[in-house]
């Protein structure tokens, strides 16, 4: 089963040195066909991980830069008039293709990160009344950083709630960035040359594949139970919905594949628990300011909360 998606594993390790779990990560939320949200620092590797992952899975891939002054248009397109015909001709946007990053998404306006809004949970975009299907797969992978507010549109809740997984990279090991400099020297270029080891038909068949891995009935009510804990968390002003439930369920069953199982385990459940809810709480401001973050009340309610016997 997973082991379909091993040489994508390694095919992007050419490009990502020593970060393995957040590539296995990232793959997870692709799998699971869902949209993911990289926030980290500049310079650590988040559009690489992105390029990476398409060039692998041989899907096509787009960058959009979020600046204040981007369009909805600019990003889904619009009709244009053909002189030589006299009829108005669809542009098609960059959000017509597999893989598109929204790179610095926090820095366009509200209006701008609404046009994704229907691409991300219907898989289609409308432009002037005429609804349009996107190719599947389609995976928008956001990137925003953490520590830059000045001129920017944090997202809000309804939009947040559409990724289905939250990522970080951060910095590299010692010997891992030793390693990425004996890479950049040994290959005298910046680019590195990631091949597709899959064509996106199989990635489609992959994502099929994943759905039929099976859930113990026990297994959903832990999953609920970890997600209704964090609705009457002391710390937390408003918990996860039914989405996040959601989003655990089908994110379990991606890492379950990956790991060459049909069946979900609880330590599945626990791996990505934090990927797939830390985004989805509002924490009370003064447990903000104290220094709690959403990854430590999902952690200490993993500890919790009892976990089932299964099988």
């Amino acid at each position: 089963m997973g082991e379909t998606a091993k040489p994508i594993l390694d095919e992007v390790s050419k490009a990502i040195v020593g970060k393995s779990e957040k590539v296995e990560a990232a793959l997870i939320a692709l799998l699971s066909d869902g949209h993911l949200l990289i926030e980290d620092y500049p310079g650590l590797a988040k559009t690489l991980l992105a390029k990476s992952i398409a060039a692998a899975t041989g899907l096509m891939f787009k960058r959009v830069q979020f600046t204040s002054d981007l369009l909805p248009a600019d990003i889904t397109g619009s009709y244009i008039l053909n002189r030589n015909t006299a009829k108005f001709e669809l542009r098609k946007g960059p959000i017509f293709t597999n893989v598109l990053l929204a790179d610095e998404i926090n820095r366009a306006p509200p209006r701008t990160q609404s046009a994704l809004l229907e691409a991300m949970q219907e898989k289609q975009v409308t432009v002037e009344g005429d609804t349009i299907a996107l190719e599947k797969p389609f995976w928008v992978i956001a990137t925003q950083n953490p520590i830059e507010y000045e001129g920017t549109y944090p997202l809000p809740e309804a939009q947040l709630d559409r990724f289905i997984m939250r990522l970080d990279i951060g910095y590299p090991a010692r010997e891992d960035e030793v390693a990425i400099l004996s890479r950049r020297h040994a290959r005298a270029k910046d680019e590195v040359d990631v091949s597709p080891v899959v064509d996106p038909a199989a990635l489609i068949r992959m994502q099929q594949e994943v759905e039929k891995v099976h859930v113990d009935a026990a297994l959903s009510e832990y999953m609920v139970e970890i997600v209704e804990a964090t609705r009457t968390n002391r710390d937390v002003e408003l918990g996860a919905s039914p989405r996040g439930s959601l989003a655990l369920m089908k994110l379990s069953k991606a890492r379950t594949w990956l790991k060459q199982r049909d069946f979900v385990l609880p330590d599945d459940v626990k791996a990505v628990a934090v990927y797939a809810l830390s985004h989805r709480l509002l924490l009370k401001p003064e447990r903000w300011m104290s220094g709690v973050r959403s990854r430590d009340v999902i952690l200490k309610i993993l500890e919790e909360v009892p976990v089932p016997k299964v099988g």
